[in-house]
């Protein structure tokens, strides 16, 4: 599932390449979702997907947001 997703991440940034749509945050969604099912399992990368996409609406100030990095077991 992880590798269609990415799939289907790379097909839809290919196709918006030319229209120069911009996002409030950095990365933009899309390399947050690419980056997130690369790094982690499936619904948590859906999960962390689906809060940015949420978060990502005029009201919000935007900035630097990058995937949270996995924390260290003890």
């Amino acid at each position: 599932m992880k590798k269609i997703m990415i799939k289907l991440i790379e097909w839809y940034q290919k196709g918006t390449t030319n229209n120069q749509i911009t996002c409030r945050y950095h990365p933009s969604c899309s390399n947050y979702a690419k980056e997130a099912y690369q790094t982690r399992n499936f619904i948590y990368a859906t999960y962390l997907s689906t809060w940015r996409i949420l978060r990502c609406n005029p009201l919000s100030k935007g900035g630097y947001d990058p995937v949270p990095k996995k924390k260290n077991k003890k």
